[in-house]
């Protein structure tokens, strides 16, 4: 299913701080704060093989492009319009030459996947923000592009980490970014595929209850789960703490 007719109007826009430049549709899912703090998160190093599952217009892989320099980036997104996107934003933001822009499901297995040039246990680091507003607690939206990117039951969290754990050679990570009052589907979801698992919660402000859960976990790992400290976006006035500032406009990771 492709963009709507209405989120084929675009806008040209900037994160961190000006650093990564983007194209975007003008309604439906936009580039916020989850991909920025997604990119953030993940611990890749230079030179690194890195998929990005469910990419958009390449938000969260441009900001990780952004502070590392990553050997080759292979976005895998089912919208056509927003492939088209991330493609042009590569191209714009210097990347071009090294990413790879896929047009597929990010639940593909077999065939599809082969034919696609993914290639089992090769990849260095996984980076995903899923769907993660399940349809029966949340009203869908009219638009069908952010329909795609927020609605999902509990089941497509557990395909997109099991298309992770497949792509990784023994010793990768995966990152995502979870809505913060479901840790059990999470932590569910990694269960049996990842060990090591970490999570930072993410608060909006002082005192507040966490909005959002960063997860890593280390695929062969037998670690147990760990909790990390959080990160506060907001103080007491509203204002951006420093440390939300560094990573949202800085380029800096956690």
């Amino acid at each position: 299913m492709s963009l709507d007719a209405q989120d084929q109007e675009t806008t040209t826009d900037t994160v961190l701080g000006g650093r990564v430049r983007l194209v975007q549709p003008r309604r439906g899912h936009r580039a916020g704060h989850d991909a920025v703090l997604l990119a953030a998160a993940v611990p890749a190093l230079p030179g690194e093989r890195v998929l990005d599952l469910g990419a958009g217009v390449g938000t969260a892989a441009f900001c990780l492009a952004a502070r590392v320099a990553v050997g080759y980036l292979t976005l895998v997104e089912v919208d056509p319009g927003l492939a088209r996107l991330a493609e042009q934003n590569a191209a714009a933001n210097g990347y071009g030459n090294r990413t790879r822009v896929i047009v597929m499901d990010a639940l593909a297995r077999g065939a599809p996947r082969e034919k696609a040039g993914l290639l089992v246990g090769e990849i260095d680091r996984v980076m995903t923000n899923p769907p993660f507003h399940d349809t029966p607690r949340h009203r869908a939206s009219p638009s069908v592009g952010k329909r795609l990117a927020h609605a999902a039951g509990d089941d497509l969290i557990a395909g997109f980490l099991r298309t992770a754990v497949s792509m990784l050679r023994p010793g990768g990570t995966v990152t995502l970014i979870h809505r913060a009052d479901q840790p059990e589907v999470l932590l569910g979801a990694l269960r049996g595929r990842f060990g090591g698992v970490t999570l930072r919660p993410i608060h909006p402000k002082p005192g507040a209850a966490a909005v959002r859960l960063i997860a890593t976990g280390i695929k062969g790992s037998r670690a147990p789960v760990s909790i990390l400290p959080g990160l506060v976006l907001q103080d007491g006035e509203g204002q951006p703490t420093p440390e939300a500032e560094a990573i949202l406009r800085e380029g800096r990771g956690f």
